[in-house]
C-alpha cells in the first residue's frame, strides 16, 4: 500500500494521541477558484510608539515596559488564568464544572518590533529558549503548577493580538486533554519497551529519509507521518529529553539553530512572514515522567498562498481531521527550500 499513499485516499494514525487522519491526495487535482493572494511586502520597524510591548511603552495595565534590550517576560495583563482562583466544584446532573488556576506570562522575544524568529540571529533565538527553561524551572517548582504550556500565536490570520514578536507561557493546576492523551500514547510505549515512543519513532524517520526537513547533531525536524495542517512540522530532540530543562548550553544552540532554519523556509514558502501556531508539548510536573519525550510542533494553515488560509470546516468539524497534500509531499516541498531568508539581497561585485 505504501506506493499509492501519495495517489489515493487513506487514513494515517497518530502514534501520539491515538487518532486518526484522513489523507486524499486526489484532490489536489481539483481546480481551484476561491480566494488567492499576491505575496505580501515585509514591514521592518524597530518601533511602534503604539505597540503594548515595545520597550519602554505603556502596557494596557498601565504599566511601563523596561527598556529592554534582549528577551521579557511579565505577568499576562489579561491572564486566562489566575493564580488566586478559590478552588471549588460545581456538579448538577450532568452539568459539572470545576475551578482552574495558573499562571500566564508574556515572552517578548526581542526589543525591536517587527524582529521575527526567522530574522532573528541564532544568539538572539539562543537567548528565547533560555528564557523558556528559567521560566520553566521555576513554574515547576509551584506545587500548585502541574503542566506548563509554552506557545506562540505568531500573525493576526492566528488571532494574534499584537505582532510585536512573543509567545506565551500558560502554566495551570489541571494538565490539559491534548497532553494527557499523549502521556497515555507515551507510557504505553515506555511500559512495553523502556524506551521513548519518540526515539524510536524519530530513528524510524532517519532511517527513512521520507519526511526529515532538518537535522543537526542535537535535533531533528520533520513532517510528521500524521500530521493535519498542510506543512505541519515537529521539531525533536534526538536524545530522550522529557522537558527542556534538561537541556545543555549547546543543545540549547543546536535547538535554536535548527528553529531559525526552520522558520526561514517557512517565510521562504509563499515569501511573507509565516504566520503558525506553535508550541512545546513536554512532561507535567506533578511528578517525573520519563516515559515523556518533549518535541516542538509548529501548525501553519496556510496552503496556497500567503493568505489563504486552510480552514477546518465541514467534514474536518463534524468527522474527522482531513488533509490533501500527503506528508512526504509537504516535507519534499520544505527540505529544497532555502534557508537564506528571501528577503536577505546578496549583493555582488
Amino acid at each position: 500500500m505504501e506506493s499509492t499513499l501519495n495517489a489515493q485516499p487513506h487514513r494515517r494514525y497518530n502514534i501520539l494521541t491515538d487518532e486518526w487522519v484522513l489523507v486524499s491526495p486526489q484532490r489536489n487535482k481539483r481546480p481551484w477558484q476561491g480566494k488567492t493572494n499576491k505575496s505580501i511586502t515585509l514591514k521592518k520597524t524597530s518601533y511602534d510608539e503604539n505597540c503594548f510591548l515595545c520597550p519602554k511603552n505603556k502596557r494596557a495595565s498601565g504599566d511601563i515596559n523596561p527598556d529592554y534590550k534582549s528577551t521579557y517576560s511579565f505577568k499576562n495583563d489579561f491572564s486566562a488564568l489566575l493564580p488566586d482562583t478559590q478552588q471549588n466544584t460545581f456538579e448538577n446532573g450532568l452539568l459539572k464544572a470545576t475551578s482552574e488556576s495558573g499562571i500566564c506570562r508574556v515572552i517578548c522575544f526581542s526589543p525591536y518590533h517587527s524582529m521575527t524568529l526567522p530574522l532573528m540571529s541564532v544568539s538572539e533565538i539562543s537567548d528565547i529558549i533560555s528564557l523558556w527553561l528559567q521560566e520553566y524551572v521555576e513554574l515547576r517548582a509551584n506545587p500548585n503548577i502541574n503542566y506548563v504550556q509554552i506557545f506562540e500565536n505568531k500573525g493576526d490570520i492566528m488571532g494574534c493580538s499584537n505582532p510585536h514578536p512573543h509567545g506565551q507561557i500558560w502554566a495551570q493546576r489541571s494538565i490539559p486533554e491534548v497532553v494527557l492523551k499523549k502521556q497515555a500514547q507515551q507510557h504505553h510505549y515506555w511500559e512495553a519497551h523502556n524506551k521513548s515512543l519518540l526515539s524510536t519513532y524519530i530513528q524510524q524517520e532517519i532511517n527513512l529519509d521520507k519526511r526529515i526537513i532538518l537535522k543537526n547533531e542535537h535535533f531533528v525536524a520533520l513532517v510528521p507521518y500524521w500530521a493535519v495542517w498542510p506543512y505541519e512540522t515537529m521539531i525533536v530532540p534526538i536524545k530522550h529529553y522529557p522537558h527542556i530543562g534538561q537541556l545543555n548550553t549547546e543543545e540549547q544552540q543546536a535547538f535554536a539553530e535548527i528553529i531559525k532554519d526552520l522558520t526561514t523556509k517557512y517565510d521562504n514558502l509563499f515569501e511573507t512572514s509565516f504566520p503558525y501556531s506553535s508550541g512545546i508539548h513536554q512532561s507535567p510536573t506533578d511528578k517525573e515522567h520519563p516515559e515523556w519525550h518533549f518535541h516542538m510542533s509548529f501548525y501553519p494553515p496556510l496552503l496556497r498562498s500567503a493568505e489563504v488560509k486552510k480552514f477546518m470546516v465541514g467534514y474536518e468539524m463534524f468527522a474527522n481531521p482531513q488533509r490533501d497534500i500527503t506528508a512526504e509531499q509537504a516535507a519534499d516541498i520544505l527540505k529544497k527550500l532555502s534557508t537564506k531568508h528571501y528577503s536577505v539581497t546578496t549583493r555582488t561585485n
